[in-house]
């Protein structure tokens, strides 16, 4: 059965404007060094080019759901996108480090709206049955977005200056305000909701300060720009969390989403799998570029394999879930990602290269694999009103879960090179814990739905029998 034209036009547009956050949100990071030296400015301070754009996406990231009910959902992503698109414009004109980071700063809010309402404007549009084989699309950036950035960043610092990683955002954005201006649905009149000032004033700081806390594990968790902001921000989130229980429907985030089972159980997955991907992506390229010797855009091209697995078994893994269900896909999936780690955690200096792409390959077939099932159920049984809340905790919980991916193997890589004084040892370590982070994810896997789940419901129909409700 085809997916209806309405709701493929939908899906193509936001997905057009998403792949330009994506890729943006990885293409700089190999940027870094070179931004320092032309710029005039250290490490520590250009470091804040990604930091910067990390806190702003948790400022806004918790509003999209209020703004999506003031605004409606094609103003939102439009105005959102067009504020990206500034940013990434101002970027490309920044003479100095600090403008440069305020400018970052203006692409974060504008990525930080889009990335979740790129989810829900999807999940509403779509009939449960068609939901499956559209996640192959949503999750094609999603997967590749953080193996292909580094390579795009690579090649166009070959080919010329820096401030081209900005500027190819530019016709992409605009192709996409195109369609998002033809082809988005105008949707129900905008509601007068009430913002939830005190709900803002706890989930916004509390994610700024656990992304800032996390930012700065480098060098170890004893820090006091890790302790104070992490110790804060978990005060503050807990805070949150009890406001949100008592307030209901009427939260910044409604938290009763999490009464669902399929919702938590994708949510706590989709913070394993941020894990496993992000975190490998920090000792993957580390691996070949400080034990192997290679430089930024080799280091980049070897990851390729990763790239292509994941574009390939995209397809393969809807029909699965059709077929063995969420539950099946996502173990598949997770063992794969951690086998195919393995190898790494083995290798050395002169370990021979092309099994360790095949292995690359593979994990990259895990990962395409598993991010479908989690995108597909995570929104089971819940009403349409909830699904911009759930879309919102999926993101947090992927975003989060990052980059605690990244802080806590950034510390095991450290001290175990600093202990033994064995960097190949120390990655052989860090790698280990990878393939943890991934045998955690297969038992959560089994909370998953064994089924493909049942329609939800629209506006205007009544609830099926049998459905549960979040709330």
């Amino acid at each position: 059965m085809a997916i209806e034209r309405q709701t493929l036009r939908t899906s193509l547009a936001v997905l057009t404007g998403g792949v330009a956050v994506i890729l943006d949100s990885t293409i700089v990071s190999v940027a870094l060094h070179e931004l320092a030296i032309d710029l005039g400015t250290g490490v520590d301070t250009i470091q804040w080019v990604s930091t910067a754009y990390l806190l702003a996406l948790g400022v806004v990231i918790p509003t999209v759901g209020w703004l999506q009910s003031r605004l409606g959902a094609k103003r939102l992503w439009m105005a959102a996108l067009t504020l990206f698109l500034l940013g990434s414009v101002l970027c490309s004109f920044a003479w100095d480090a600090p403008s440069l980071i305020a400018f970052r700063v203006v692409q974060g809010l504008g990525g930080g709206v889009m990335m979740p309402l790129m989810t829900t404007m999807i999940v509403q549009a779509a009939s449960a049955a068609d939901r499956t084989r559209l996640m192959t699309i949503v999750a094609l950036p999603t997967a590749i977005g953080p193996i292909l950035g580094p390579v795009i960043g690579g090649l166009i610092l070959g080919a010329g200056d820096w401030r081209w990683l900005f500027l190819i955002n530019v016709p992409i954005c605009l192709a996409a305000l195109l369609l998002a201006w033809r082809w988005l649905p105008t949707g129900n009149a905008p509601s007068r909701v009430r913002l939830d000032v005190v709900g803002l004033l706890l989930m916004s700081p509390a994610l700024v300060l656990l992304l800032w806390g996390l930012s700065n594990v480098n060098n170890g968790f004893s820090r006091t720009d890790v302790v104070v902001p992490l110790i804060t921000g978990a005060l503050l989130l807990a805070a949150f969390v009890l406001w949100s229980l008592r307030r209901r429907g009427s939260a910044l985030v409604d938290l009763e989403v999490l009464r669902s089972r399929p919702t938590w159980a994708a949510s706590v997955l989709m913070f394993l799998s941020g894990a496993s991907l992000y975190g490998a992506m920090l000792l993957l390229p580390l691996y070949w570029q400080q034990l192997r010797g290679s430089d930024a855009l080799a280091a980049g091209l070897l990851l390729i394999p990763q790239g292509v697995g994941s574009l390939l078994s995209r397809t393969a893994a809807a029909r699965l879930v059709d077929r063995v269900g969420p539950r099946g896909v996502s173990i598949l999936g997770f063992v794969l990602v951690g086998l195919a780690t393995v190898p790494f955690a083995f290798a050395g200096a002169e370990t021979p290269v092309w099994p360790l792409m095949a292995a690359l390959f593979l994990r990259g077939l895990g990962l395409g694999m598993v991010i479908i099932p989690l995108m597909t159920v995570a929104f089971t049984g819940l009403a349409h009103e909830k699904i911009p809340h759930a879309s919102i905790v999926t993101r947090i919980a992927q975003q989060i879960g990052g980059s605690a991916g990244v802080a806590v193997l950034a510390v095991i890589l450290s001290s175990a090179a600093s202990r033994t004084g064995d960097l190949a040892h120390a990655f052989d370590v860090a790698f280990w814990w990878t393939v943890a982070f991934t045998g955690v994810a297969v038992l959560v896997s089994f909370v998953l739905p064994s089924h493909t789940p049942d329609e939800p419901p629209r506006p205007g129909q009544p609830q099926r029998t049998g459905v549960p409700a979040a709330a």
